[in-house]
């Protein structure tokens, strides 16, 4: 290798390498949880409109078939 490009590899390494001692700082991550829900609501926002009436059908078809 020539002397640039192992100085260009050692400098990646160093920026990318995970650094022994120090913790993976979780605090500006959105959780998982809340992107579930957050696209969950979303989901729900969309195909509310959409499948109104199916919807409504399907609810009446199950309330009925429990009596």
């Amino acid at each position: 290798m020539t002397p640039i490009l192992l100085l260009l590899v050692r400098l990646h390494l160093a920026l990318v390498a995970p650094q022994p001692g120090r913790g993976r700082d979780e605090r500006g991550d959105v959780p998982g949880w809340v992107m579930v829900t957050v696209m969950s609501a979303g989901v729900v926002a969309v195909l509310t409109p959409l499948l109104r009436t199916e919807l409504s059908q399907m609810l009446r078809n199950a309330l009925s078939s429990v009596r």
